[in-house]
């Protein structure tokens, strides 16, 4: 089997290449690739800025032009629902910019809350493993370009970003092996209540461009 080449090549690759190298390696080797993560130097602006803006960006665009080029269907060829591109554009807009924020929001959740597992408190350990996590849901994000497909591969993008999260709870902020269901149950709670928030808030973001045609 052939593994994924060694994160040590990537001072030499171009930022995209880093981007895709590390992605695979957390896919497809999460533990080893927690190990490096944790030990690597980094800060959070580098991560805000190389790591989670762009790939944040995949399920908002995708779910955009999945919305405008699929989002309808027809009857007798009139067709009954169809997003407006505005419509369309603010909800993307909107989802990924609350992305971000709650992404620094979950940070402090794990930063905060490690004590209390028996870990140590690190805010750059804690934006790693937030900003991390999400690879998976991310990357899957790009299948909502799909009008059915798309949102299976997404559901699975979330489930395997609940793996990694899983993981690298006690690698990076250190907590007590007994207490790792705990942390992570918490954790994913923080996350939820933020996924509904952030549903909320885009839908509504959206109606400015008026969410339905009828033609």
């Amino acid at each position: 089997m052939n593994d994924v080449e060694p994160e040590t090549h990537e001072a030499a690759d171009s930022p995209v290449q880093q981007i895709v190298r590390r992605a695979l390696n957390l896919l497809l080797h999460p533990a080893e690739t927690w190990d490096a993560i944790e030990a690597e130097p980094d800060s959070i602006e580098r991560l805000f800025r190389y790591w989670v803006m762009p790939l944040a960006a995949i399920p908002a665009v995708g779910q955009m032009l999945g919305r405008i080029s699929f989002g309808s269907f027809q009857i007798f060829g009139i067709r009954f629902y169809h997003p407006s591109f505005l419509w369309a554009v603010g909800n993307a807009i909107a989802y990924y910019a609350l992305t971000l924020v709650s992404v620094y929001l979950l940070a402090l959740v794990i930063d905060h809350f490690a004590p209390q597992f028996g870990g140590e408190r690190s805010r750059t350990q804690a934006f790693k493993v937030a900003a991390y996590s999400g690879t998976a849901f991310w990357v899957a994000g790009a299948f909502l370009l799909l009008p059915t497909a798309g949102g299976l591969f997404s559901l699975l993008g979330m489930g395997y970003s609940l793996y990694l999260l899983y993981l690298g709870l006690p690698k990076l902020m250190r907590s007590a092996p007994v207490f790792t269901l705990n942390y992570f149950f918490l954790t994913l709670l923080a996350a939820v209540v933020m996924a509904v928030v952030i549903g909320s808030l885009t839908h509504r973001a959206g109606d400015f461009g008026g969410p339905i045609v009828i033609d």
